[in-house]
């Protein structure tokens, strides 16, 4: 069998959109399934928009997601250089050869001419596509062109009749040459078109497959017909569904986060988003719904990618983050909360010691079941880093009449004893709800005066959890400035 080779090749001209990763992953996870190659190359033919600051960022989104390729711009290869920038020269090459051949030629209309065309198309109710003007210029009408002063672009002469895409996961799609018309492949300036530079480039490859979206079907067409007139092997393509927003219009900035980017500084983790994105795309053989990279990679098949448009879910991607975020390393989770503790001011600038950390994955492993996004970190993590203090909407569970009492007893049995576990911080709930069970006084009413006295808020880890991480003089402190809160409040309610 011969070896697979794949390419994700991004424009430098943005961020990584999410639904872009999504092709990356794709050909990423085909490549690892069939023990293949995948390449990164940089499609930077559109020199006004194109950055190194944004093929930068794009690299180091691929890198966080895991998806590690084996050539490409920053370590070379074989069929180098992956900047299609770098290129030119042979793409000059290979547009010369197909005018030799008899299968480009020289276009001098101008593009205020080809405007008014496709306009007088359109009004005519027609596609509109190149007439083949200058498909059968004499010399003397060339010359005559070149005296006017005009510079020609290349076009590809697209062979009459039928063209079939061989989609693995939609079959067979027909093109006539006729809707297609002859498509420009190298600029009047001497610049390749997306056309010829892809396919060069995936030919001069030896790339086998092309995963891509299916906003590139159309593309294809033109693409085979120019592999064959090249003497390129024709890779096999796939082509899956669109992912759109909840409105059912193109994934875009009115729908929230956009760029991998910005889900990195949200919070999420790198499996969260390949765990979201496979699943939009891609249907496992089962319904299981939760799976690590590596378990992705064994698991996909290209014959499964979706044909369906995928909607996005922020929903179903905050409950697989919120997954994930509870089956990663504890200690890996707490190093990537520490910045956003620091810019909420609960921690300080520099290194932790090794008695803080250890006491930051106490609190981190108390909160984490609370999380979607790693970035909610400050508000659960609070009650214990920032200053004490009794949220308004937590009054209503002080201000009730057993409240006090309550807490007086929690106070009592927190003195009596020594330093706390969290064995010893489940046994005092147990204790505290043996004590109150003849009185009636259970579930919510009791506990959620002692959820308030010992966090300040209605919400947040288990108690035992609570009571292990505070000391004891901490906890001893909130039950008091808690009692006096309910009796300040059931004074105010009796006056």
């Amino acid at each position: 069998m011969n070896e697979v080779r794949v390419r994700f090749a991004p424009s430098p001209t943005g961020h990584l959109h999410i639904g872009t990763a999504r092709t990356a992953l794709l050909n990423w996870l085909y490549a690892r399934r069939q023990q293949g190659v995948f390449i990164v190359r940089i499609e930077d033919t559109d020199r006004s928009r194109s950055t190194v600051i944004f093929e930068e960022s794009i690299l180091e989104d691929l890198a966080w997601m895991g998806l590690n390729w084996d050539e490409g711009p920053d370590i070379g290869g074989k069929y180098g250089p992956y900047r299609q920038s770098e290129r030119f020269e042979l793409y000059q090459q290979k547009a010369d050869e197909l005018i030799r051949l008899g299968q480009a030629y020289r276009c001098y209309c101008t593009p205020k001419e080809l405007e008014e065309r496709r306009k007088a198309m359109l009004a005519a109710g027609l596609m509109p596509k190149y007439e083949g003007t200058c498909r059968l210029l004499t010399e003397e009408q060339e010359a005559e062109c070149m005296a006017q002063g005009r510079k020609p672009a290349i076009r590809f002469r697209v062979p009459d009749g039928r063209i079939v895409v061989h989609d693995i996961t939609r079959g067979d799609i027909e093109f006539s040459s006729d809707v297609i018309g002859d498509f420009v492949i190298l600029r009047s300036d001497g610049s390749p078109s997306y056309h010829l530079a892809v396919v060069v480039d995936d030919g001069e490859m030896r790339i086998t497959h092309v995963i891509r979206g299916e906003d590139h079907i159309t593309n294809t067409a033109k693409h085979i017909p120019l592999f064959m007139a090249l003497g390129y092997p024709v890779p096999k393509f796939a082509h899956n569904a669109m992912i759109l927003g909840p409105d059912g219009g193109k994934l875009s900035k009115r729908h929230g986060a956009t760029s991998v980017s910005e889900y990195r500084a949200n919070g999420y983790l790198p499996e969260a988003i390949n765990n979201y994105l496979a699943l939009l795309s891609w249907a496992p053989e089962d319904t299981r719904e939760i799976f690590s990279l590596e378990e992705l990679a064994w698991a996909f098949t290209i014959e499964r990618i979706s044909k369906s448009p995928a909607i996005f879910d922020i929903n179903k991607l905050n409950w697989l983050s919120g997954q994930h975020i509870r089956l990663a390393s504890l200690e890996r989770i707490t190093n990537i909360c520490i910045p956003y503790l620091r810019e909420a001011g609960l921690l300080p600038e520099g290194g932790l010691s090794k008695k803080d950390f250890a006491r930051l994955m106490k609190i981190i492993e108390a909160v984490r079941g609370n999380l979607t996004v790693l970035s909610e970190i400050p508000e659960y993590a609070k009650i214990f880093l920032g200053e004490y203090e009794i949220e308004p909407e937590a009054d209503k569970w002080l201000i009730k009449p057993h409240a006090p009492e309550v807490l007086d007893a929690l106070l009592g049995l927190i003195y009596n004893r020594g330093e706390l576990d969290i064995e010893g911080g489940k046994k005092i709930m147990g204790l505290i709800r043996q004590a109150f069970k003849p009185l009636g006084i259970t579930g919510k009413d009791l506990f959620m005066p002692i959820r308030v006295a010992l966090t300040g808020s209605i919400k947040g880890p288990e108690l035992p959890h609570v009571l292990n991480i505070l000391d004891r003089a901490e906890i001893m402190s909130r039950i008091d400035k808690a009692i006096k809160r309910a009796q300040y409040l059931q004074e105010i309610r009796e006056e």
